[in-house]
């Protein structure tokens, strides 16, 4: 395998980008992820904050000290990971993590790996979704993500901008991308808009350091209040209102995630009035 250490995009000529390499480095060592050139972007990929603009470079460990950071990006970066991978796992890695569902990590033929079935669905499922599983029941894992659904960022690539809501797509038989990010297309910077009041709360199986079973972000602004939710879709979601919350679709053993979103949404929206 090679590696290779561009210094500007216009270098870049194929392979797999890597960054802090926390979640590339074990998709490979589990065969999930195949290459033969491995591309170090680090040279080239912003990191830092400028303005309401953070580079895709930049660590959790970063962001969640930074006083710039709206408080639910950095409650979500403070409550996403142990330290060691707060100081290795970039922004814009965070934002494309692969599910955990662990039919897909395991390579069972499910509808994510090509297959025509989502083994979850009829087998153990605790821990998946309860919104937009009819065709995959993974739960997207980033609690990052759901942070910045709430606070409205947008998304600067290599090749575009677009709203963070954008850079997600549901899979279908169609497509069974949950990214709209072409081959070689990377994420730069994430502009934050200004916000009055944020919040992050999360629920976890341990009190530290695990994927959230349910993530909600609420953001507070000039034109009204957004709610997103990690760990319930398979990819970040964005709720009209906290009574969306009643219309999740959970499947037999994931009804309990309904509960605990109503109750985090509730307890976040009183947190920022």
């Amino acid at each position: 395998m090679k590696l290779l250490r561009p210094s500007s995009l216009d270098e870049l000529d194929g392979g797999l980008p890597v960054h802090g390499g926390t979640e590339v480095v074990p998709l490979l060592r589990d065969g999930i992820l195949h290459t033969e050139t491995l591309v170090d972007v680090r040279a080239i990929v912003p990191r830092g904050v400028r303005d309401g603009v953070v580079g895709a470079g930049t660590t959790l460990a970063e962001l969640e000290v930074d006083p710039q950071i709206p408080d639910a990006l950095r409650e979500a970066c403070q409550l996403a990971a142990s330290p060691q991978l707060r100081n290795m796992g970039s922004l814009g890695g965070n934002l494309l993590q692969s599910t955990r569902c662990w039919y897909w990590r395991l390579k069972y033929p499910c509808r994510l790996h090509g297959g025509d079935r989502c083994h979850a669905a009829d087998g153990e499922h605790r821990e998946h979704a309860i919104f937009a599983n009819d065709f995959c029941a993974s739960a997207h894992p980033s609690d990052v993500a759901a942070a910045l659904l709430a606070l409205d960022a947008r998304v600067h690539t290599s090749r575009r901008e677009l709203g963070l809501a954008e850079l997600y797509r549901v899979p279908d038989d169609a497509d069974r991308r949950t990214t709209t990010l072409d081959p070689g297309e990377l994420i730069l910077e994430i502009e934050l808009p200004p916000v009055e009041a944020s919040v992050y709360l999360k629920a976890m199986d341990r009190k530290r350091w695990s994927f959230p079973q349910v993530g909600v972000a609420v953001a507070r602004s000039s034109t009204g209040t957004r709610i997103a939710l990690a760990g319930v879709a398979p990819i970040p979601w964005l709720l009209t209102g906290a009574e969306e919350v009643d219309a999740a679709t959970p499947l037999p053993r994931t009804a309990w995630k309904v509960d605990v979103a109503r109750a985090l949404v509730g307890r976040a929206l009183a947190q920022i009035a």
